[in-house]
C-alpha cells in the first residue's frame, strides 16, 4: 500500500460516510415510498401494498445484476472512480425520482437508484484494499454500524420530511448524495493501484454467475458464500413480517414499532462500532463468526415463541450480538481472494444478499399468512421467526465445517487459509 497512513485514514472515513449517508438517503425515502406511489398512482391501499412489493423485488433484482458488474469494473480500473459514479448517479436520480409524475417513471429511477447503490460492494472492496487482514473484522463492522446509523436516522428524519411534503425526503436525498459525491472527489484516493488491477474487463465474470464460477478455485468460498445468503435470507424475515407480526402478536402500533426498530438499531450500533473491533482480535474470527450465528438463531427462536411483548424485547440483545458473524466472514472469505478480485467477491457477496432479497419476502409472508389461517396445521404467528432461526443453525453448521481446519496465525484476529 502507497498511501500514507493520515490518506488511508481520510479514506476510510469517506467510505464510513459513503455508506452512512447513501442508507440515510434510502432511509430517508422509506417512510414516504408507500403512500408517494399510493398518489401516483391513484390507488388504494391494496394496490399500492402490491406495487410497493413489485418495487422491492426489482430493486433486489436489479442489484443482485449490477453488484457484480461494478466489483468487476472496480477490479479492472479502480474503485475511487466506480464509487464516485455511484454517488452521482444516486444524486441525479433522487432529483428524478423527486420530479416523477407517473408510475413508470417512478419505476424507472427505482431502477437507476438498484443500479447505482449497487456500488456498496464496492465500498466493501476498497476496505479490503485499505486494511490489513488482521483488522478486516473491525473495518466492516464499522461499515455495519454507518448501516445501522442510516437506519436508525434516516426512516425518522423521512417521516418527519414527509410530512412536510411527500417529495421533500427526495430533494434531501439527492443533495446528500451530491454533497458525498463532491466530498469523495476532493478526498477520495485511490486504494488499488495500476499493477494490482484485474488485467482485463471480462463480460462473462461480470454477472452474478460468473462471480461465482470464478470464486470456486478458491476452497471453501462458494460454501462460506452459502453461509452469507442464509444469514441474509434469514435477516428479511424482518422488514417482510415484522410491522404484521407486532400488530397481530403484541397489538403493536406505529409508535410503538418505530421504537422498538430505533432500539433494534442502536443496539446494532454499538455491536458493529465498539464490540466488533475488540473482541474479534481477541477470540478470532472463527470463533466469532460461530458466537455470532449462535446468537442469532437463539434470537429468533426467542422472538418466535415470545407470548408478550415485552418478552419479545429480550431478543433484541441476542440479536443484535449475531452482528458478529457478519464483518467476521467478510474478514475471512477477503483473506481467501487475490486482490485483484476482490471487486468481484464483494460483487458475488452482494448478488447473494441481493437474491435472499427477491426470495424471502414472499417466503416470510406466506409462511405467516399460513399459520395465522384457519388452514394452519398449528396456529404458530411465529413459525417465521423460527424457520430464520432455522437457516441460522444450518449456517453455523455449515460454518463450522468449512472452517474448522482454520489455524490462527500470529495475530489472533488473523487466520490460515481454509
Amino acid at each position: 500500500m502507497t498511501a500514507t497512513q493520515p490518506a488511508r485514514r481520510a479514506a476510510l472515513i469517506f467510505i464510513f460516510f459513503t455508506v452512512l449517508i447513501d442508507i440515510l438517503a434510502f432511509g430517508l425515502i422509506i417512510p414516504v415510498l408507500p403512500h408517494l406511489i399510493k398518489t401516483i398512482g391513484n390507488y388504494d391501499f391494496g394496490q399500492a401494498a402490491m406495487m410497493s412489493g413489485w418495487f422491492s423485488v426489482a430493486f433486489s433484482f436489479i442489484q443482485f445484476v449490477f453488484a457484480p458488474l461494478l466489483g468487476a469494473l472496480s477490479d479492472r480500473y479502480g474503485r475511487r472512480r466506480v464509487i464516485l459514479i455511484s454517488c452521482f448517479g444516486l444524486a441525479v436520480d433522487f432529483t428524478f425520482m423527486a420530479l416523477a409524475s407517473s408510475i413508470p417513471m417512478f419505476f424507472i429511477g427505482r431502477v437507476i437508484s438498484a443500479m447505482t447503490s449497487a456500488s456498496f460492494s464496492t465500498a466493501n472492496a476498497y476496505l479490503a484494499d485499505v486494511t490489513p487482514p488482521e483488522k478486516r473484522a473491525g473495518a466492516f463492522g464499522l461499515l455495519g454500524a454507518a448501516f445501522g446509523i442510516g437506519f436508525v436516522i434516516g426512516p425518522a428524519l423521512g417521516g418527519l420530511l414527509g410530512g412536510i411534503d411527500l417529495r421533500l425526503p427526495f430533494w434531501v436525498a439527492s443533495g446528500l448524495a451530491a454533497l458525498n459525491f463532491c466530498y469523495g472527489l476532493f478526498v477520495l484516493p485511490e486504494s488499488l493501484p495500476p499493477e494490482k488491477r484485474s488485467p482485463r474487463f471480462d463480460l462473462k465474470r461480470a454477472n452474478p454467475i460468473g462471480a461465482l464460477l470464478l470464486l470456486k478455485h478458491y476452497k471453501g468460498v462458494l460454501g462460506l458464500l452459502a453461509v452469507v445468503f442464509l444469514g441474509q435470507l434469514a435477516h428479511y424475515v424482518f422488514p417482510s413480517v415484522f410491522v404484521l407480526y407486532a400488530d397481530y402478536r403484541y397489538q403493536w402500533g406505529e409508535q410503538q414499532v418505530g421504537y422498538v426498530l430505533g432500539l433494534v438499531g442502536i443496539c446494532n450500533v454499538l455491536v458493529q462500532a465498539f464490540l466488533i473491533r475488540r473482541l474479534v482480535p481477541k477470540i478470532g474470527e472463527r470463533r466469532a463468526l460461530m458466537l455470532g450465528l449462535l446468537f442469532g438463531l437463539l434470537g429468533f427462536a426467542w422472538q418466535g415463541m415470545a407470548a408478550t411483548g415485552l418478552l419479545s424485547l429480550l431478543a433484541i440483545p441476542l440479536l443484535a450480538l449475531w452482528g458478529l458473524a457478519g464483518p467476521s466472514i467478510q474478514a475471512v472469505i477477503t483473506k481467501q481472494v487475490h486482490a485483484d478480485e476482490q471487486g468481484r467477491l464483494q460483487g458475488a457477496i452482494a448478488s447473494m444478499n441481493s437474491l435472499a432479497g427477491i426470495i424471502a419476502p414472499f417466503l416470510f409472508t406466506h409462511v405467516f399468512a399460513l399459520f395465522i389461517s384457519d388452514h394452519a396445521p398449528v396456529v404458530l404467528p411465529g413459525a417465521p421467526y423460527l424457520l430464520a432461526s432455522l437457516f441460522l443453525l444450518t449456517a453455523l453448521l455449515l460454518a463450522y465445517h468449512l472452517t474448522k481446519w482454520m489455524r490462527p496465525s500470529r495475530t489472533a484476529g488473523d487466520t490460515a487459509p481454509i
